[in-house]
């Protein structure tokens, strides 16, 4: 509530509140089940995405983050919908993908070692709990790869690959891009029935982004076309918290070949050219690249 004064003189009572006393309100309504207040500005400046931000991003202080259901259940982690917007700003509003990394007595933790090696973490304390898989080892387990798919993200998105927009990471909880078409959670490549143009477009499109990695001393590590979306035209590479160092761990070769077998194949079986989908010759121009 503002009152507005021509002037005000302190020595004459009658006058009311002092206008600088006032200020202009909003009332919220409470939160409702699966509601909470948006998250972004509780976690440091370093845990939010890379500028420039795309205008999608939702910063309002007055956000409220809505569970719209779940998306994808897994091993290492579980993809809810989330809607983040500004009650009173309905401009602010965005879907996202909120990617909680669950506990991690998973096996597919378990066999992490393999995609960590090169890796450290900050504390030894940290590296000590890890290899014994004690209680806390398996708490610093979780957050290790919430933090190592967050740095891969921002990784690639900085390297300008197509990859889902990294919006913040809370804990072992990551916000990001909701890679849709038509209005519907864009489907996995390997759902997909494209014809020859459009196969060999998307071809172009994952051997590009390997390149980009391989160039950057990186391998996706896991890759293969149910790690890849399919939004329209567009190809869009997701699931990235293995990434690997091919010059720190010496299993990233046999990492990198693996996603080339695992791509090459099955864009064989939509009937790509065997000479253009080619394992070996895409392996070796990566490890060119890489070198």
């Amino acid at each position: 509530m503002t009152q507005e004064h021509a002037s005000f003189d302190p020595d004459r009572p009658d006058q009311g509140i002092d206008p600088r006393f006032t200020f202009d309100f909003r009332t919220y309504d409470r939160l409702g089940d699966g509601q909470r207040w948006s998250t972004w500005l509780s976690v440091e400046p370093l845990c939010r995405g890379p500028e420039p931000r795309p205008d999608w991003v939702v910063t309002s202080q007055g956000a409220v983050d809505t569970e719209l259901g779940i998306l994808k259940t897994g091993k290492e982690a579980d993809a809810f919908l989330l809607d983040r917007t500004d009650p009173h700003d309905p401009a602010q509003s965005a879907v996202m993908v909120a990617k909680r990394y669950r506990d991690d007595r998973h096996r597919s933790f378990h066999r992490a070692a393999t995609y960590t090696e090169g890796r450290s973490t900050k504390r030894s304390r940290d590296e000590r709990a890890l290899k014994r898989r004690s209680t806390w080892g398996r708490e610093v387990a979780k957050s290790e790869w919430a933090a190592s798919e967050w740095n891969a993200l921002v990784r690639c998105w900085q390297l300008g690959l197509s990859v889902p927009y990294p919006v913040q990471i809370d804990g072992t909880e990551l916000l990001m891009e909701w890679i849709e078409a038509d209005g519907e959670t864009a489907p996995r490549l390997a759902q997909t029935r494209p014809d020859a143009g459009l196969l060999a477009s998307y071809f172009d499109q994952v051997r590009s982004a390997m390149l980009t990695l391989a160039e950057a001393g990186l391998a996706h590590g896991d890759l293969s076309p149910y790690n890849i979306l399919a939004a329209g035209e567009r190809l869009v590479i997701i699931d990235l918290p293995q990434v690997v160092d091919l010059a720190g761990n010496a299993a990233g070769p046999d990492f990198l070949h693996r996603d080339c077998v695992n791509v090459c194949t099955w864009f064989r079986q939509r009937g790509l050219d065997p000479a253009v989908a080619d394992e070996e010759a895409l392996f070796g121009e990566l490890m060119a690249a890489a070198w």
